[in-house]
């Protein structure tokens, strides 16, 4: 696989707006999660993104307003995103970079308040109601496409929890055939009561902030994120070298078990293979992977699946961790979120090590960090792995 290298890139979660804040808090070890107050839902903890509600989309764009395209909007115009967007648009022209974007809910929220004022006698939603623009799933790349300036292909990825990971996939798909020059990857997730009292309903919210590997653990934090990636080719295109965040997607691999329909398989096959594939495709042995972004949901089933697959490719000798500690599980943004976590070890040589653990679930036999280190890393691989069976891995390596 040729190597793309990531020239621009940024994340708003629970931990803050920026990759700054979010580096802050790795360092720190200082959880985003706080009690959940949201939609009428008061189970668990959740991770929230501040400011949401009183942030304004620009004006032409209004139609899209909704908490996930605010949440977009927000990513957008952090760390300097759009405007490296537009130097990039300035070279390759708006027709040749693409848009890709994961999302499982998209505007679903806005639906779920339509729905509370619906005319029940008639049937009919409120009057102003844009299902096409909010809710679509499609609306979260048309918002960034045009957000952007950007007039190439757009598509969206709803992959369950590794929708924004399989779109740098696709990326790599698109730009290897010629179809585009650069790709916008990233996606959003935003709260909403579907995903709250879902998971709720399925027994899979813990009642403490998630504690993924724990021996205690029980279930998982919802959080919100956005986050976004520019990917092209590298040596194209003169790049600002002090742009700390630039790195290398040099594998991906996806696979899909279909085992259940919100279980993994237990013996971890369909994860195997993707993070075999990612491996193959970068050309790296197992030994020369220095870290490894867990997906690390905090259910029981979830991270003994994950533990067991990691080990059967990784063995003991990789350190691995879980960051859903900090922000909650945000679904189908977590890939991009974790993706420049991972950019962050790469730069600083941080490995976190997860959070809320008390004792370490003693089946597990990878080794799962409870700690944060400090080590070179030159090669990461970041894990999503989502209901229905869908598995994807991403291997990213420092810029030189």
């Amino acid at each position: 696989m040729k190597p793309l290298v990531i020239s621009a890139g940024t994340a708003i979660s629970a931990l803050g707006l920026g990759v700054a804040p979010t580096r802050v808090a790795l360092q720190q070890r200082r959880s985003g999660l706080v009690p959940c107050n949201f939609a009428g839902v008061a189970q668990g903890y959740m991770g929230r993104v501040v400011g949401v509600e009183n942030h304004k989309l620009p004006e032409p764009l209004q139609q899209f307003d909704c908490r996930n395209n605010r949440l977009a909007d927000m990513a957008l115009n952090t760390d300097g995103f759009s405007q490296a967007v537009a130097q990039a648009r300035a070279y390759y022209g708006p027709t040749r970079i693409a848009v890709i974007m994961g999302t499982s809910t998209s505007g679903i929220l806005s639906t779920e308040q339509a729905y509370a004022k619906r005319d029940v006698e008639h049937g009919t939603m409120p009057p102003g109601f844009d299902q096409q623009h909010t809710q679509d799933l499609f609306s979260l790349p048309t918002y960034v496409a045009a957000a952007l300036g950007l007039e190439g292909p757009c598509l969206t990825v709803s992959n369950a929890c590794a929708s924004s990971s399989h779109a740098f996939l696709d990326a790599w798909h698109w730009i290897e055939a010629g179809v585009c020059d650069a790709v916008v990857v990233g996606g959003a997730d935003s709260l909403c009561g579907m995903t709250l009292r879902g998971f709720g309903a399925l027994g899979l919210v813990d009642e403490y902030p998630t504690r993924p590997g724990d021996a205690q653990r029980h279930g998982i934090s919802i959080g919100e994120a956005a986050g976004f990636a520019l990917l092209e080719r590298p040596g194209v295109r003169p790049l600002v070298q002090a742009v700390w965040y630039q790195a290398l997607l040099l594998g991906c691999g996806a696979s899909s078990d279909g085992h259940h329909m919100s279980a993994p398989d237990p013996q971890g096959r369909g994860a195997v293979a993707a993070m075999q594939q990612a491996l193959t495709r970068s050309g790296l042995k197992p030994a020369d992977i220095g870290y490894i972004n867990l997906h690390g949901t905090g259910s029981l089933a979830n991270d003994a699946m994950e533990d067991r697959a990691v080990y059967t490719v990784f063995g003991d000798k990789v350190p691995c961790a879980s960051t859903k500690g900090w922000t909650g599980h945000t679904l189908g943004a977590s890939g991009i979120l974790e993706a420049m976590m991972c950019s962050i070890t790469l730069q600083d040589g941080l490995l976190p090590g997860g959070l809320n653990i008390t004792q370490l679930d003693p089946t597990f036999k990878a080794q799962v960090m409870t700690r944060n280190t400090t080590a070179p890393v030159r090669y990461v691989m970041s894990n999503a792995f989502g209901f229905g069976g869908t598995n994807c891995s991403l291997v990213l390596g420092a810029a030189q």
